[in-house]
């Protein structure tokens, strides 16, 4: 398989190429998380961008490792969007609202940004394109997913200590049968998802 490249940046031929991803539109616990991430040309020669791969078929062990050069190598933003924002504008705008606020932290800002999927804001200031599988193909967007997904399970490690019962630091806040039948025998907790279901049912069945 080929690993990611440069050829996507290179092909929109403008100076500043953020690539952008998100982690965390599936679990039924935490915020999302997007990260992005611009690396110049003067650092593409570092060895860590033949190393970056999509988040998700990387070991946490190696994801841990590859955070610290990425970060060091590139220009990166974070952004969170809440529980609570889930909830209210539900998780797709939640993404965007996360991933414009990464690229809002940034500077330079983008001359246009490569978004990993198939779904774009349509109120953003900055020019940008959509890339299915773009993890898989550009290095700016798997270097952001790496970002992305380190930093998550961080933070849901950290919930972990506060809220053992749901084993947050292994399963992510994702609908494993462990971390439901937790929901169902401890309820749900601030940081659970009130609109997603199951986490929906079981309050309108508590409810009565």
């Amino acid at each position: 398989m080929t690993r990611p490249n440069f050829e996507l940046e290179d092909a929109c031929d403008l100076p500043v190429i953020y690539g952008v991803d998100e982690v965390g539109r599936g679990p039924l616990a935490g915020p999302v998380v997007a990260a992005c991430a611009y690396i110049p040309k003067v650092k593409r020669h570092h060895p860590v961008w033949s190393q970056v791969r999509d988040s998700k078929k990387l070991s946490a062990i190696r994801r841990d490792m590859l955070f610290s050069s990425i970060t060091t190598q590139c220009i990166f933003g974070i952004g969170i969007a809440s529980v609570e924002e889930i909830d209210q504008i539900n998780i797709l705008q939640a993404t965007f609202l996360a991933m414009k606020r990464a690229l809002s932290t940034c500077s330079p800002t983008p001359d246009k940004v490569l978004i990993d999927g198939n779904r774009s804001p349509k109120d953003w200031e900055w020019d940008h394109q959509t890339v299915i599988k773009g993890d898989c193909q550009s290095v700016s967007i798997a270097a952001a997913s790496i970002i992305a997904k380190v930093t998550r399970d961080r933070i849901m490690t950290e919930l972990d200590i506060e809220y053992p019962h749901y084993h947050w630091a292994d399963n992510a806040g994702y609908g494993t049968a462990h971390h439901l039948s937790s929901l169902n025998n401890f309820g749900a907790t601030p940081h659970h998802r009130k609109s997603f279901s199951p986490v929906r049912d079981l309050i309108q069945k508590q409810a009565g």
